[in-house]
């Protein structure tokens, strides 16, 4: 299979000052106000006359005998911030599909930070012209960029420079994760993800150890080898360690646990046959995030020592599987009666929380596809962030706000809901009920974090999207990945602080 992560890391991007002889596709960005680029040959008027008002992300083809020219929208160029250039970036790459070689000016076009300004329209140039190639046949290919010129003064072009390499590095990243989610689960069970992550260990500067089934039962992993029981996959736990050159011990240390359900039929409680099934290989795009993020980590400089877990199973039915009304004794030594076959990714991160409450880290973020009550409250673009520390959750807002990732905090409402989870044989059962799904689900998973600052991220809404659109491709996001980056990079331990309550 063609690994177009590879592809989209492959592609070669640079600055300078006057647009190559070998860009057979340049975007310029129009201002919602001012003089438009002369470079495009037509007025303002012309361009109101063809329906281009310079909207955000908005584009118009010019003709022009020295190849495509395309106005690119970015509004008001005073307001214009690092969402409105990955917008603009994106659409002028899908507007220019057919070309190799594209030039823009867009990360010259504003007043923000060169650096940041060239990160952002990198990111979404190669994040847009992703395509997962798979299985297809060799007459398909993952993109037909393969050279991105970034325009640029020559006073900034040293951090435009350093703003390319960034984003290079984040939209590999961000790509590796769309392909091992769109993978399908034949080509890829949790002993191949565990590989995939030995391999990148090293290039990587990551620390990787795999646990197997008979590991897991020595660790008391109760959760990861209950959903696992209907699989003939075995299961695999993978533990990435980040430590950043020359960090001592005062260095600030963050834990990331990722959900890798590799196929989820629903168990016994097995999901209905509809085209939400079908995706299901996508379940681990928690895990998948995860891996990708801390593949980064030391291309960036990262500051943060980051220790992961991926929680990597299938959850088949069989003779074997789980049933309803059994008890699960998980790693930290609560016992979990099981209302809920479909309910089996807070199982598995449960025990994954455990092992970072361990760990001794400053904070803990989880991320997973774990509620369809997550999908219904927010929809498919907001991913719900739910937390027992404020401060840490306002922290992880603001790196979704930097990035472009959307979240939105729900109350966790322990008091209120954490009856829901009351059991009559066991500490507790692993779902609550009809209602207040995603919420119930966090409260269960909190259970696991003990006094540790924690957030918890639901992407089942924002995990695919059915069509092309931003610097999305029809697939797999990768939603998740560039959020983590982020926040590892700009991690410092939280304060202690309430959890929102209403």
């Amino acid at each position: 299979m063609t690994d177009a992560s590879h592809a989209v890391s492959s592609v070669s991007v640079s600055t300078a000052r006057s647009v190559p002889e070998g860009a057979t596709a340049v975007g310029y960005a129009v201002a919602a106000s001012g003089s438009v680029p002369r470079q495009l040959g037509v007025s303002r008027s012309t361009l109101t006359d063809n329906g281009f008002h310079a909207k955000p992300g908005q584009t118009l083809a010019v003709p022009s005998n020295d190849g495509l020219l395309v106005a690119v929208g970015i509004g008001d160029a005073d307001e214009a911030d690092a969402g409105v250039l990955r917008r603009a970036a994106a659409a002028f790459t899908r507007a220019a599909s057919s070309h190799d070689h594209l030039a823009t000016n867009l990360a010259d076009a504003t007043s923000l930070d060169p650096t940041e300004a060239a990160q952002a329209v990198t990111e979404a140039a190669l994040l847009a012209s992703y395509r997962y190639v798979g299985l297809k046949g060799d007459d398909d290919v993952a993109s037909n960029l393969t050279e991105l010129t970034l325009l640029a003064a020559s006073k900034r072009s040293k951090q435009v420079g350093a703003g390319i390499e960034r984003g290079r590095t984040i939209a590999g990243a961000a790509a590796l994760a769309r392909e091992l989610a769109n993978t399908p689960p034949t080509y890829l069970n949790a002993a191949d993800i565990a590989r995939r992550a030995v391999d990148l260990g090293p290039d990587a500067g990551l620390e990787v150890e795999v646990f197997d089934r008979d590991d897991l039962e020595q660790m008391g992993c109760g959760g990861m080898l209950g959903v696992n029981r209907g699989s003939t996959e075995p299961p695999r736990m993978v533990k990435l360690t980040y430590t950043p050159d020359g960090a001592d011990g005062d260095v600030a240390h963050l834990a990331m646990v990722g959900k890798g359900i590799m196929y989820d039929s629903g168990g016994i409680s097995i999901k209905g046959n509809d085209a939400f099934h079908q995706v299901m290989k996508m379940d681990m795009s928690g895990a998948g995030a995860v891996l990708s993020a801390m593949s980064a980590l030391r291309a960036l400089d990262c500051p943060t020592k980051v220790t992961a877990w991926l929680m990597c199973t299938d959850n088949m039915p069989s003779g074997s599987a789980l049933k309803l009304g059994d008890v699960l004794t998980m790693r930290n030594g609560k016992t979990v009666e099981i209302h809920n076959t479909d309910a089996e990714g807070r199982l598995v991160l449960a025990d994954g929380l455990s092992l970072a409450v361990e760990e001794g880290v400053d904070a803990i973020v989880d991320i997973a596809t774990l509620t369809g009550a997550a999908l219904t409250a927010l929809g498919p673009e907001v991913a719900c962030l739910l937390g027992t520390n404020q401060n840490w959750i306002d922290a992880v807002s603001a790196a979704s706000e930097r990035v472009g990732e959307p979240t939105w905090q729900l109350p966790l409402e322990t008091e209120r809901y954490r009856k829901l989870l009351d059991s009559v044989v066991a500490d507790m059962r692993n779902i609550g009920g009809p209602y207040a799904g995603t919420i119930t689900a966090s409260i269960f998973l909190s259970e696991f974090t003990g006094d540790v600052p924690y957030a918890h991220l639901d992407i089942a809404g924002p995990m695919k999207v059915d069509s092309d659109e931003g610097i999305y491709a029809k697939g797999a996001t990768g939603f998740g990945t560039r959020l983590l980056i982020d926040l590892a990079c700009s991690f410092s331990a939280p304060e202690p602080a309430p959890s929102r309550l209403a």
